[in-house]
């Protein structure tokens, strides 16, 4: 039965994530040149629905990714922003692609259970960067910014991406309980933030 539920649940979710790619929306209002770009660099991995997160540690680290990016949907003017989803675990997978249709992303951000598209094994974190960087490479210069949230649980020691001329900002946002962590297939997991500064500074980001 378990291995049936398994099944079921990995074919639902690489279903979901293939109907949902890559979705590309036309702006409406605003013209062309005034449009900024955001990518969206999203971990999905399983550590993310661990509950730890939040300030009393009773949201998964997906809600409180979602948590936090509302909060940045409400303080930039979002409509001149053309939106961008990077789906990673083990690979990356564009989810939607320069939408102007902020539900759409807030869709994607409602605890979808994507990793269920992937295969098993160890988060990504520069497949979701290198991905992210191949999205925003036809823009203008300095048209973008990277948007990284992970909790950092896996991140390897070389190989950082480099960004295209399109990228002007990079922001890496942890999320998860630094300290104490949850366990999860047999490993205690938390949110690496030495791991996530090094990226950020590697990146020229914060």
């Amino acid at each position: 039965f378990a291995k049936g539920l398994a099944a079921g649940a990995l074919a639902w979710g690489a279903t979901v994530l293939a109907l949902l790619t890559p979705k590309v929306h036309e702006a409406q209002t605003v013209p062309e040149s005034e449009y900024r770009h955001l990518v969206i660099a999203l971990d999905v991995s399983p550590s993310m629905r661990l509950n730890d997160a939040g300030p009393d540690a009773a949201l998964t680290r997906m809600q409180r990714a979602r948590e936090v990016l509302e909060s940045f949907f409400e303080r930039v003017a979002v409509q001149q922003y053309r939106l961008s989803v990077v789906a990673f675990y083990t690979a990356a997978k564009p989810v939607v692609v320069d939408t102007n249709d902020v539900e759409v992303v807030r869709n994607i951000l409602d605890d979808l259970p994507l990793h269920h598209a992937f295969k098993v094994g160890k988060t990504d974190l520069f497949a979701g960067l290198t991905k992210a960087a191949e999205v925003a490479k036809p823009w203008n210069p300095n048209s973008t910014t990277i948007l990284v949230v992970s909790d950092g649980d896996s991140v390897p020691p070389s190989g950082m991406p480099r960004m295209p001329a399109s990228v002007r900002d990079v922001v890496v946002i942890g999320v998860g309980d630094p300290t104490a962590g949850r366990f999860i297939d047999g490993r205690n997991s938390r949110q690496d933030v030495t791991a996530l500064r090094q990226v950020a500074l590697r990146l020229g980001g914060v």
